[in-house]
Parts: C-alpha cells; sequence; structure tokens
C-alpha cells in the first residue's frame, strides 16, 4: 500500500518546500530540479543560484506562418496542411501485451498441466491457479494493481470457484478499513503542517551537525510514526522537502557531485532508518495491521496486539534506529560535517510558521485519542478500526478534513480495493486447505535436513526477507508469500506468535533494500541525490547489518520477553 500513497502527495503542501513535490516521481537517477524556496537565506549560500519564477504568458504566441515563394491556390493549400499537422493519436490503453500473457499463462499452466494433488479438491485448485496469476500481475503489471486484483476476482466468480457474496466478503475487513483510514489520519499531518513543525523542532535541538541533523530527523519520524501510518506519506510530505530545503541550502544539489556534500547522506540514512521507525509500531504502517490480520486466520492469535507488537519490537528497533546514521556515517560519508546555521534558520522557520494553529492542536488531541485507545482498546472493548473512525469522525467534525480530502484520497480507495481481493482470496486459500498442503510439503523437506526449529526459523527469514528483490510493493509481498511462509514456520515447529511478529518486523525492514521496494524509496530515489548503485549497494549492506542486530538482540530480548 506504501507505495500507492505517491499518488495522493501532489495534493498536500508542505511549509518547507512546494515545488519539491514534483521530484517525487521522478524515477531517473539524473533528475533536473528546479530549486524549492529555501528555509536559509541566500547569503548561506553563495555557490547555489537563486532561480526566480516568471509568470506564464496567458496565450501561447502562435508561428508566423511561412509564405510561399511561388503563390498558388494549390501552393496555399498545402502550406496550410504543412504548418497544422493532424495531432497524433492517443497511445493505446490497456493491458501490456507480454506481461499479460505471461501472468495469465502460470495460471492456465497451473490449472490444466500440474496434476492436482490429491489432497486438494478441484475448486481449491482452481482457486490456486487464479491467485498465482493475480500474484503474477502484481510483480510483471500487466495493470495497475487495483485494475488486475479486479480481474482476478472476477475470473473467481465467473468460473464458480467463489460465490459472489464470499468473493467480497472481505471489503467489510476490520482491518482493511483501519488501514484506509490510516491513509486520512497521513493526509490530516500533511495538510495541518504539524509534521512539518515537529521535524523542524529536531532540526532546531539537533542541528548543529550533519549527523545530530540525521539524528534528529530519524526521531523526529520514529515519533510520528505511530500517529502516521504510512512510511510513504511521512517521506514525500514531511521528511524529503526538510532534507531537501537543508541541502541545496548547503550548496548540495542533486545531480551531479555536490550532491555528497550533504543531501546524499541524508536521504540514505532517513531512507534507511524508516524501515526500523515503521516496525517500532504496529500502527507505524499498514502492512503490519494487515499481517496480524492473516496471522489471525492462520490461529496466531496476539493478545494486546499494539502494546504486544511495541514490546517484542523495541529494544532491536530502537539500537538500530541508533546505529543506522552513525554507521551510514562512516560508510557513506557527507562531505559537510558541520552545519551550524541549520538551528538558527530552524528556529526562523518556526517563527514564520507562527503559534501552533487551531487545527494543530485538534490533530494533536485526535492522535493522542486515537493513539491511547489502540494501547488500551482492548481493556475497553473498543476495536482499532473504532478507534481509528472515531478519530477520523473528530478531524470531520471540526474541519481538519473535509470529505473532499477522503474523496481525493485515492491511494486509499485503491488499496481498499485491491487489498480486499488479496486477503479475501488468502483467507479462502486457507479455508481450502491449500496453505496447510503447502507448509507441510515445505515441512518434511525440512524435516529431511534434519533442521530445527531455529535453524528452519533462520532459513525462511532470510528467504522471506531477500525474495522481495521480486516485489515492488511491501503489502503485495505480505499479501502473497505471508501465509505461507506463516504455515511453514508453524510446520517446522517455530513458535506462532514469534513466526508471526518476525515476518511482519522483516516486512518493513526489506523496504529500503532496492529503489522499487516500497513507495518511500521511489520518494527518496526519485530526489537524485543518491544514485542507482549506490541504493543497490547500501541497501544491501544495511540489510547485512539489520538482520545482525536483530537476530543477535532479538534472540536475547525475545526470549526474556518469552516469545519461546
Amino acid at each position: 500500500m506504501e507505495s500507492f500513497a505517491l499518488h495522493s502527495l501532489s495534493a498536500t503542501t508542505t511549509s518547507f518546500s512546494l515545488s519539491s513535490r514534483s521530484s517525487l516521481f521522478n524515477r531517473s537517477p539524473k533528475p533536473i530540479f528546479k530549486s524549492p524556496p529555501s528555509i536559509f537565506p541566500s547569503h548561506a549560500s553563495p555557490s547555489f543560484p537563486t532561480l526566480r519564477s516568471t509568470k506564464p504568458l496567458l496565450f501561447s504566441p502562435l508561428p508566423r506562418p511561412i509564405k510561399p515563394i511561388h503563390s498558388s491556390k494549390k501552393d496555399s493549400a498545402s502550406t496550410s496542411i504543412t504548418s497544422n499537422p493532424a495531432p497524433t493519436p492517443p497511445s493505446p490503453q490497456g493491458a501490456k501485451l507480454i506481461p499479460f500473457i505471461i501472468s495469465i499463462s502460470i495460471g492456465v499452466i497451473l490449472r490444466f498441466l500440474v496434476p492436482k494433488p490429491v489432497e486438494i479438491t478441484p475448486q481449491a485448485w482452481q482457486l490456486l491457479s487464479i491467485f498465482s496469476s493475480t500474484i503474477a500481475g502484481l510483480v510483471l503489471s500487466p495493470l495497475p494493481v487495483g485494475a488486475w486484483a479486479f480481474l482476478g476476482l472476477t475470473a473467481s466468480v465467473v468460473t464458480k470457484t467463489l460465490a459472489f457474496s464470499t468473493a467480497f466478503s472481505a471489503f467489510t475487513n476490520e482491518v482493511i478499513w483501519l488501514i484506509v483510514i490510516s491513509f486520512f489520519f497521513a493526509r490530516g499531518f500533511v495538510k495541518t503542517g504539524l509534521g512539518d513543525r515537529i521535524a523542524t523542532y529536531f532540526v532546531k535541538w539537533l542541528g548543529k551537525s550533519t549527523l545530530g541533523l540525521s539524528y534528529g530527523l530519524t526521531f523526529s519520524e520514529a515519533l510520528i510514526a505511530p500517529a502516521m501510518p504510512s512510511t510513504t506519506a511521512r517521506a514525500g510530505g514531511v521528511f524529503l522537502p526538510i532534507i531537501k530545503s537543508l541541502s541545496l541550502s548547503a550548496g548540495s544539489n542533486p545531480g551531479d557531485s555536490s550532491s555528497r556534500k550533504l543531501g546524499s547522506y541524508l536521504v540514505q540514512s532517513q531512507f534507511q532508518s524508516a524501515g526500523n521507525s515503521s516496525a517500532l509500531f504496529l500502527t507505524a504502517a499498514a502492512q503490519n495491521l494487515l499481517c496480524l490480520k492473516l496471522a489471525e486466520e492462520l490461529g496466531v492469535i496476539i493478545s494486546s496486539p499494539w502494546v504486544s507488537w511495541f514490546k517484542a519490537a523495541s529494544m532491536p528497533a530502537i539500537i538500530s534506529l541508533i546505529a543506522t546514521p552513525f554507521i551510514l556515517y562512516k560508510l557513506y560519508p557527507p562531505e559537510v560535517k558541520d552545519t551550524p546555521e541549520a538551528p538558527a534558520m530552524a528556529a526562523k522557520k518556526l517563527e514564520q510558521m507562527g503559534p501552533v494553529t487551531r487545527n494543530e492542536w485538534i490533530m494533536v488531541g485526535t492522535m493522542v485519542l486515537a493513539v491511547s485507545l489502540w494501547v488500551f482498546g482492548e481493556a475497553l472493548g473498543i476495536p482499532s478500526v473504532v478507534a481509528a473512525m472515531i478519530g477520523l469522525s473528530i478531524l470531520l467534525l471540526l474541519g481538519v478534513l473535509d470529505w473532499d480530502d477522503c474523496l481525493s484520497e485515492k491511494s486509499a480507495w485503491d488499496t481498499l480495493a485491491w487489498f480486499a481481493v488479496l486477503v479475501g482470496m488468502a483467507g479462502q486459500l486457507t479455508n481450502l486447505g491449500i496453505v496447510t498442503w503447502m507448509s507441510d510439503c515445505v515441512a518434511k523437506c525440512l524435516q529431511s535436513f534434519s533442521l530445527c526449529w531455529p535453524a528452519a526459523f533462520g532459513v525462511l527469514q532470510a528467504s522471506y526477507f531477500f525474495i522481495h528483490y521480486l516485489f515492488a510493493s511491501q503489502t503485495g509481498h505480505v499479501g502473497a508469500l505471508y501465509s505461507a511462509f506463516l504455515a511453514m514456520h508453524l510446520a517446522a515447529g517455530v513458535p506462532g506468535v514469534l513466526a508471526a511478529l518476525a515476518l511482519a518486523y522483516n516486512t518493513n525492514l526489506f523496504g529500503a533494500i532496492t529503489h522499487y521496494s516500497s513507495g518511500q524509496a521511489a520518494v527518496y530515489y526519485g530526489a537524485g541525490y543518491v544514485d542507482l548503485p549506490d541504493v543497490f549497494k547500501m541497501g544491501f549492506i544495511m540489510a547485512l547489518i539489520n538482520a545482525i542486530i536483530w537476530g543477535v538482540v532479538g534472540t536475547f530480548w525475545w526470549k526474556f520477553l518469552g516469545l519461546y
């Protein structure tokens, strides 16, 4: 889902940089950007030219026609035709042919050419073939994700594999609606400017050096993460505009050698830290909620989910958050080590922003209420989705958000559509015995190697992590593989809660291994400060470092908590 929040960012504004929005969708490694307004005065960066905007012309001047040398009616008509060429027809729309054929072929081959195991019913095997084509389409993208998922849902109904009511049953799933509402909360943070204000305070307090500046941005994201449940929205709506403004003011421009002065390091540090911020809180990323819902369908119930999630993640996540900026400072050092003007300029920016507005206070109060209900809701008998509904209702009633804001949040409604399809299909595969059959097959394979459950745990976790190189969406990965891998863990004897949480934490951590691995990856890479080879190189190195921290620290911490 994170990757689809990109569509909503262009409609929002931030107090740091308005024009930086145009970079969010640029996937070129060397993009050219217009400079956003800096929060620093021009004398702070003499090497960086000031770009002045000009008013656009109301009408474009028409080209002056060229008169022919020999004037005649025939020549005149010919000149008229050639000077006004017919508009080029629009490019054909619809599915991309090659990805479409491959995606469909996978399901057809599985359905008609692969022998059906005797333990599996024809209905279950047919659903597995449709699901396989759906997942292949998520990877190959013959159509946008929501459209392709709808085709898969249609196929399951047309072939009478699923009844209409069964196929659409997941659209009433509480977790999916909680994810949808989380998009609206993220929009509220950006619209009110509250996220900007919090981040600016951290720049003021910790920004005297480049390393301190990085820690300030990292800690501010961890602070707002539980109440702003979209890593992509945090990246594009709050932190990238701040990073660009700071970098440009220091003479660090995207797309050239000066990018290594400051911008490259800040982007890499924030990008690699974001996964740990998302893993720290259950409500920090939408895929976290989806993981626990899928685990529940396999019989793994986590009591007091918000608190249990935070307790298990706290020690390894906090250590990784502290270590990441420092490690990158050594492995991927910035040329500018000190930023003495940053705190003063941040203070000036806060002065320009003025006192905290009414809408910001309402946003603070609403999110404190929502997080409190998420933490204590089980004891009070208030489900998480009801707490989110209460929070959204307050924002609508008091005018912080209006209904047009919700309607224009296309990524939320797109997520509702394709998540519901994937969750519904995955749930029916479990009910029809496919997941159990697959997990038993893997368990027998692992037993043939005489692996104890800790070894099987390590192999399965590593496989789940590195297979993400084939996916362009964290939530797509969850919908496709989480249930199957959790079932394999359970069949191998891994404690259920440990397996469910570890897979969910990995779902956040692998969001920074490539430039396409998550929505925030596209945002940060599109800024133009980091070259593609560096994205893959640092992504792999930090993946190994995170694996060591989470593996070593998590082993002792989870034992202390009694998870195994």
